[in-house]
């Protein structure tokens, strides 16, 4: 019997960042000394006040089902929070809590995409990205971007690249994965050129907004440019700031109609996220935030210890990021020295002679890098970086 697939899933590739991290866990099994540097997951334990919340949640028979769109509490604490950190206001029906930013993303993609319409996408990205419009049947148009502009588009790049198929564009700041910012200048240009085309909505994926270290505050495009709130749509989460990956709390914002739409697509296909989550996520958006600023000094410490470790290897250069728990290092020249293909066999390389599992640039649209995750402690980085020294000189 022969199985007929659909056309869509063909077109789709698994996530590099999980395939990585399966092959290290497998590895591990077999007994092997694997150092992963290929998860974006933080090692810190969520706080505690987060934790206490969820269990008195439990005790308090908090078990059921409830709105699709998020309890009116944990809304309520997303309207508060966008007030509060970014200067933009909304109401209840203009915010839908979902499973992780990540399904909030693949709603808004499913509610306004139709088989055709353009989405620009600056590259290095999120490696879900491209792949995610072509489930919506829309076309992935890449930007490509270089160390030279700090893996960041221009304003002229961005207009170049606008045709009348063009729907959306996807903002990501500070960037998984070469966690580089949008300054607010930045914002300022890439908002005037939008301001022309009224038809391009705007998805600003702010997951890591809280690791952050720019001489300047984070900044939300619809902060910098008001003029383009009424078609923004802005996804965050608790996963990265909070440490709490596992409870799987995302959010979106943006305009009614839209989140109406994003709304309807969840209902059909898992309906709300886990109430005892969502009490968690509560307690963490409007509890103490002393917990976000000690991790995010720790990611910075490990970053400012690893970028010029790096670039003391031979064939390998690294700019500094300003945020997020990646480094996105070029290395072309080292794929040159060892003989190897492309950053895939690099990859495999350092996992089978290092025993280090790296993420392939060529997965974010980048060949030619590697990302390494520094959400571990510096005991790890330290002898992550002497197995990759060796393997490098040898």
């Amino acid at each position: 019997m022969t199985i007929r697939l659909s056309t869509r899933v063909a077109q789709v590739k698994p996530s590099a960042t999980i395939a990585m991290s399966m092959k290290a866990a497998e590895l591990r099994a077999q007994g092997k000394d694997i150092i992963s540097l290929s998860m974006g997951e933080p090692d810190f334990d969520t706080p505690e006040h987060i934790r206490a919340a969820a269990i008195e949640a439990i005790q308090a028979g908090q078990t059921r089902y409830t709105a699709v769109d998020g309890t009116p509490g944990l809304k309520q604490a997303v309207i508060d929070k966008l007030r509060r950190d970014n200067n933009l206001v909304y109401e209840a029906a203009e915010v839908l809590v979902s499973n992780g930013a990540k399904q909030a993303i693949y709603n808004l993609l499913q509610a306004t995409i139709n088989d055709g319409d353009e989405v620009l996408i600056p590259a290095p990205y999120w490696v879900s990205y491209p792949d995610m419009v072509r489930l919506a049947d829309g076309e992935p148009v890449i930007l490509p971007t270089s160390p030279k502009s700090d893996y960041l588009i221009s304003p002229a790049q961005l207009a170049a690249s606008i045709t009348d198929q063009t729907r959306m564009i996807m903002l990501n700041s500070p960037s998984n994965p070469t966690g580089q910012v949008y300054s607010r200048q930045w914002l300022t240009e890439i908002g005037e050129v939008l301001l022309d085309h009224p038809r391009i909505l705007i998805c600003s994926d702010d997951i890591y907004e809280h690791i952050w270290w720019s001489d300047e505050p984070f900044a939300s495009i619809g902060e910098v440019v008001p003029e383009l709130k009424r078609r923004l749509i802005v996804v965050n989460g608790v996963s990265k700031g909070y440490a709490m990956t596992g409870w799987r709390i995302g959010y979106a914002a943006g305009p009614a109609a839209i989140i109406k739409e994003m709304r309807k697509v969840q209902g059909q296909s898992t309906s709300n996220p886990c109430s005892i989550s969502q009490a968690a996520a509560e307690a963490a958006l409007t509890g103490d935030q002393d917990c976000v600023a000690e991790m995010c000094r720790a990611f910075r410490g490990r970053h400012d210890w690893l970028v010029p470790a790096l670039n003391a290897l031979p064939g390998i250069s690294c700019i500094p990021g300003k945020g997020a728990f990646y480094v996105f290092a070029d290395c072309s020249e080292a794929i040159a020295k060892l003989g190897l293909n492309d950053d895939l066999a690099l990859a495999e390389h350092l996992l089978e002679h290092a025993g280090v599992a790296t993420v392939p640039g060529t997965a974010f649209g980048a060949p030619g890098h590697l990302r390494l995750s520094f959400a571990c402690d510096l005991d790890t980085l330290k002898r992550a970086v002497q197995r990759i020294e060796q393997v490098l000189d040898a």
